[in-house]
């Protein structure tokens, strides 16, 4: 790295580091994870999202450590259903090895040693009965025994813990009003507890880069939708059906985003968080809300959202003629069947430039982010295009698009076509952003 390389990355950081300011997110890692070379590195990276101000929930897995400790015992192991079996005549050495993976975690958020990355971080990690567990019960004949599944999540003291800036960590264990203990998936515990607490993310750490396909390239993105046909297809198997599942669990339950990424590649969880691209799978929850391309059907709810904006003259008029032979241009978000926003993108290429235009969320639904979400979604239509820039002419938003990057430019920079047509009546300002 140059000597001031790093200038341009953590500037162009300070957008993502403020949307997540006062936010819960959700890591789930591995036992394996934390057995690697680079697991120093996610803990320094968790520590600097805590100092930023991220609210973190950790939920971590123990399998190669339970099956060293029951190996030691000389013990056999079986699983059924990609869960561990646990007769009674176990659990002792599950928890065991749990409670001592535990005091390690703690230990390593602990450090403040002297040049390193923790020093002075003084983070405080709690941890308890937050996690309400009920068995498996018997499947197929086989009884499980001591395995279980998350039954109820204590909402409440988990998040009187992260407002106090406390990182939180959770245990593959889980307990019932019997004073039963029970081993649990910390994938379920991840993705139930993301859930129950509405977390802005689930984070899921996995071996490989992300989700990968069958010529072994990374899948960047999937809705929840398309990943549950992959699953029901078989196109996913093994360990990684069951992260696959639990994010997707997690983002119909209301979760925003969940990332599947890698605990090897150094830096991971940081490219994720906070750059454009990420560096892993995004699964998102668009069965219960999604912003897409807009269809034919879709037009009346244009309608319905921009006829009170163009009454006061806000918007042009459109009449539904136009929409039709113009509803490719349009990106719309849906929210349960309904039209909540929508933008139309007018490409000029020999210009390189594209407008942004007939841009309108629903009065609801503004202070949700979903004008910056559908703006995000134009401006990844307009790079596939080969668009270099964006422009938007506007009467009473200038303050919403300079926030977000926009210039003031001038009509004469407009494409020869839209300044051929510009209203001088309405007297619209010019902005544009590189793209």
């Amino acid at each position: 790295m140059k000597s001031n390389d790093w200038l341009h990355g953590f500037r162009h950081s300070s957008p993502y580091i403020n949307a997540h300011r006062g936010r819960t997110v959700v890591l789930t890692i591995p036992g394996d994870a934390i057995e690697h070379g680079n697991f120093i590195n996610i803990i320094h990276d968790i520590v600097l999202l805590s100092s930023l101000g991220v609210k973190l929930v950790v939920a971590f897995g123990a399998r190669p450590q339970i099956q060293a400790r029951l190996d030691g015992a000389g013990v056999e192991s079986t699983f059924a259903r990609g869960l561990r079996i646990t007769p009674e005549q176990h659990l002792p050495m599950v928890m065991e090895a749990i409670g001592g993976l535990r005091a390690y975690l703690e230990s390593q958020l602990s450090m403040g040693l002297v040049n390193s990355p923790m020093h002075n971080a003084r983070i405080r990690v709690s941890s308890g009965n937050y996690v309400a567990a009920r068995p498996v019960g018997v499947l197929d004949g086989i009884d499980f025994g001591h395995t279980g599944k998350v039954r109820r999540i204590d909402v409440a003291g988990i998040e009187k813990l992260l407002e106090l800036g406390n990182i939180v960590l959770l245990l593959p264990l889980g307990y019932s009003p019997t004073g039963d203990v029970f081993n649990l998936s910390y994938e379920d515990v991840g993705s139930q507890v993301a859930a129950a607490l509405q977390a802005e993310k689930l984070i899921v750490f996995i071996d490989d880069q992300g989700l990968l396909e069958e010529d072994g390239s990374l899948i960047r993105e999937l809705s929840a939708r398309q990943a549950s046909e992959r699953l029901a297809a078989g196109a996913v198997t093994g360990h990684d059906a069951s992260l696959l599942r639990a994010a997707c669990d997690a983002c119909v339950k209301g979760v925003r985003r969940a990332h599947i990424i890698s605990y090897v590649d150094d830096g991971a969880l940081l490219e994720e968080m906070f750059t454009r691209d990420g560096s892993g799978t995004l699964v998102s929850g668009d069965n219960y809300e999604q912003i897409r391309q807009a269809r034919v059907e879709d037009i009346g709810g244009i309608l319905e959202l921009i006829q009170p904006l163009e009454e006061q003259g806000i918007l042009v008029r459109r009449s539904r003629e136009m929409l039709e032979t113009e509803i490719d241009r349009f990106v719309v978000a849906e929210r349960d069947g309904t039209i909540v926003g929508c933008a139309a993108l007018y490409s000029y290429p020999e210009e390189e430039s594209g407008e942004l235009s007939c841009f309108a969320v629903d009065p609801s639904y503004r202070r949700a982010g979903r004008g910056d979400e559908i703006l995000a979604m134009v401006e990844k239509l307009a790079r596939t295009q080969g668009l270099r820039k964006l422009f938007v002419l506007t009467t009473q938003t200038e303050h919403w698009f300079r926030e977000r990057g926009f210039q003031t430019s001038t009509v004469q920079s407009l494409p020869g076509p839209k300044l051929a047509s510009y209203n001088t009546q309405r007297n619209s300002k010019v902005f544009y952003k590189p793209l």
